[in-house]
């Protein structure tokens, strides 16, 4: 038997060593210097188990014989070698680039398949397709779309929400009242795109704590801030943040304590907000009564909560779950409006904060230097949908669509290539995808695993895991650059990324663009070094390429932890000017008032969603689902997995239900139950809790998808939610994904 090797390793959840011996993975061990690990490093040696890993290229067989569309999902592979899938492959792209356009392929690739940053999917492959004529892709992300919209729009960058708004040591410095809309939890905290190099949330909370800093938590679900906290928990109604934060702006308004010489220097628009608050514009005030009765919140306690905002240094953070909703622009832009009112914007420990916990390094570290990052190259076409709109894009060829202003047209899609991603994890309404997945000519998925995509594709690229080549993490929020060793050889025929693209790319003409005559570890190198170069703007000197590699880390520059957000602009807005339309904040848009979009008022505005829990469809379904990330894995990624099967109830996803709805339904602890609607059905496991609102229930997102059979609406025999929610624009104007405003029945379910 020989020696144990050890190699340094990151994943998205975290800095890892992993032992092998005989080329076999023996033990995970996380950094030494991470005081709180993500439990999902259990299930890392499971990413090489050929149980799950497509083994080598396949080929659908009605799709080889006849190029038949039919049969996705059901019908058997064809086994072939490299050169023969990559042949097809490259003579698709040529054919559809040729005949209809390369605006007719979809270069989807939506994915988190590796925090490494060169063999990065969906970069390689853009790069591939941007050099034969380009493609149509995707802006903006699932996870923030409508909230991103609308911050550019009002705050003129994304910094708010990519965590380079204020710190939360800032907070912890400088705080005295913190006020939560949704999640601050090291559950979605554990997570980051580049990998976390250390996991500092819970030390952070734990500091607002020691401080004596008051926390307010709104939210649904209590576990949405740990205990240890000591929040005072505000169960609010799902989908009505909007409108207790318009009711506090308006109190505040009220009773005189408003900052009216802030939102004069600093702010546009806010005649036009003011007029709303106060009903002028609508005949309908927005005081505490009237959110009451939406939200569910006595009355009394937000006009409380309102001389505490106006009173107090408040911090309101507001995550990015609340904005994955129809009208999900709102309730970003009624939090910035609130922090305005209240004078808070700007102010040390004060102001509004979109993200913290969402990602592991929001609001704990900015990066000053350059991180390293894979170039897609030069788009040769103009082509996108919002990252959301698969489904219309596939369905609606040639029909228009707005998005931030602009009217634009879905392009007639005939081929789809994704990369490093699940869509029938993360898109919604899972069915109806489902129907317009039959209607590309041709479907190529290259992933790992045999995932429900990849299930439902034509041609089958097996890649491998990041375990299984070398790779640089690191990202705009990440304390340091991790290095990524190659610990074992390839699972079965799959290859690295690159690796395939580049083959594709010698066939499609263009493997010298594509290579720039570098290979994988010479890639590796070249953006560590240009990473290196950008830190010596900082005066930070980085080793070595070949002693970062052999260290496994290094540190680089990064911003002041103790940053106030918005401090230049607010103490000079004349020579600091936001990139808005007016140079100020934006609390009432001209531009919104042009585009005249009935769903995207020109002000922050409660909209009463399509689905919720004070609307005429409650009675026929009775629970808001809250579909958000899980605890023991990363999206989709691992769910046949140790940590995973863990936190399933009776083999299926574990639904989380209030005790006075579980004694109704009749459900107990451990009972199997099915959850549905008009849009599908599934089944998962019940726990039954007092820390949930009643009339809510909670499944996490990422059980991957198990129809019973192929019918129009097949029960999920999983837990996956997206079979259940809705797949509809937060607004014209954002385009965003709508996934938390759903509306489910629940009954107990007998499997046998």
């Amino acid at each position: 038997m020989s020696e144990i090797q050890s190699f340094h390793h990151a994943a998205h959840w975290g800095r890892f060593s992993v032992l092998t011996q005989d080329g076999r993975i023996v033990q995970v061990e996380p950094a030494d210097d991470d005081p709180a690990p993500s439990g999902i490093l259990r299930s890392v040696a499971e990413w090489v188990d050929p149980t799950h890993r497509i083994s080598q290229p396949m080929v659908r067989k009605g799709w080889l014989e006849n190029r038949s569309r039919t049969g996705r999902g059901a019908e058997e592979f064809v086994p072939v070698d490299w050169d023969t899938a990559l042949g097809l492959v490259a003579s698709e792209i040529t054919r559809v680039a040729k005949n209809h356009g390369n605006a007719s392929i979809f270069g989807g690739s939506y994915g988190w398949t590796s925090a490494g940053r060169f063999h990065h999917a969906a970069t390689l492959l853009k790069r591939t397709l941007n050099l034969v004529g380009g493609y149509t892709g995707h802006v903006d992300t699932y996870s923030v779309g409508a909230g991103a919209v609308i911050v550019r729009h009002a705050l003129g960058s994304p910094d708010a929400f990519m965590g380079y708004g204020t710190s939360l040591e800032n907070v912890i410095r400088h705080g005295e009242t913190l006020l939560v809309f949704g999640a601050l939890a090291p559950r979605t905290a554990q997570n980051e795109s580049g990998g976390v190099s250390k996991h500092l949330l819970d030390e952070k909370l734990r500091k607002i704590t020691a401080e004596g800093i008051k926390v307010i938590h709104v939210s649904p679900l209590r576990e949405d801030v740990p205990d240890h906290v000591g929040a005072e928990w505000w169960a609010i109604r799902p989908n009505t943040d909007t409108a207790l934060m318009l009711a506090l702006a308006c109190e505040i308004v009220a009773a005189g304590r408003y900052d009216a010489e802030f939102l004069r220097r600093c702010c546009s628009g806010s005649d036009l907000y003011l007029a709303y608050l106060r009903g002028e514009s609508d005949g309908v005030p927005k005081s505490a009564e009237w959110a009451s009765a939406i939200t569910g919140l006595p009355a009394e306690r937000i006009r409380e909560l309102a001389r505490l905002v106006s009173d107090t240094r408040t911090m309101i953070t507001v995550s990015w779950a609340l904005q994955r909703a129809h009208h999900g622009e709102q309730p970003f832009w009624a939090a910035l409006g609130l922090a305005a009112v209240a004078g808070q914007i700007g102010t040390p420990g004060g102001g509004v904060g979109y993200g913290y916990g969402s990602l592991g390094a929001v609001g704990i570290h900015n990066t000053a230097s350059k991180s390293p990052a894979m170039s897609e190259g030069r788009k040769p076409i103009r082509s996108f949908i919002p990252v959301a709109r698969i489904t219309d894009l596939l369905t609606r060829p040639g029909e228009t669509f707005t998005y931030e202003g602009e009217t634009l047209t879905y392009p007639d899609i005939r081929l789809v290539y994704w990369a490093g991603g699940n869509p029938y994890h993360h898109h919604q309404d899972l069915n109806r995808l489902r129907q317009a997945w039959e209607r590309p000519e041709t479907i190529i998925v290259q992933d790992p695993l045999w995932t429900a995509t990849a299930q439902r594709a034509d041609i089958v690229l097996p890649a491998s895991t990041s375990l299984e080549r070398n790779d640089i993490a690191g990202h705009r929020r990440s304390s340091r650059l991790m290095a990524m060793h190659r610990t074992v050889q390839p699972v079965g025929q799959s290859r690295g990324d690159f690796d395939i693209f580049r083959h594709l790319s010698r066939l499609l003409g263009v493997e010298e663009a594509f290579t720039e005559g570098r290979d994988e570890m010479g890639w590796i190198e070249h953006l560590y070094n240009l990473s290196r170069q950008d830190a010596a703007r900082f005066s930070a000197e980085l080793p070595s390429f070949e002693e970062f590699w052999r260290r496994g880390y290094v540190d680089v520059p990064s911003f002041d932890e103790d940053m106030t957000y918005l401090e230049a602009f607010t103490a000079d807005p004349e020579n600091n000017p936001l990139g808005t339309e007016s140079g100020r904040i934006v609390l009432g848009s001209e531009a919104l008032a042009r585009f005249a979009h009935a769903d995207s008022p020109p002000h922050p505005a409660w909209i009463e969603p399509v689905e919720w829990l004070g609307g005429e469809t409650a009675a026929r379904h009775g629970f808001h689902l809250i579909s958000h990330q899980p605890r023991t894995r990363l999206h989709s990624q691992l769910d046949y997995a140790l940590n995973s099967r863990e936190g399933k109830t009776a083999g299926y996803e574990t639904a989380i239900l209030n005790q006075a709805d579980a004694a109704r339904l009749e459900v107990k602890d451990g009972d199997v139950i099915r959850i549905f609607n008009d849009r599908g059905a599934c089944l998962a496991g019940a726990t039954v809790s007092a820390d949930v609102r009643e009339s809510v229930i909670v499944l996490p997102t990422g059980a991957w998808y198990l129809p019973q059979d192929e019918s129009e609406r097949p029960l999920d025999l999983s837990g996956n939610p997206n079979v259940l929610t809705i797949d509809i624009p937060s607004s014209a104007f954002g385009q965003g994904c709508s996934a938390h405003t759903c509306l489910v029945s629940v009954e107990r379910y007998d499997p046998q």
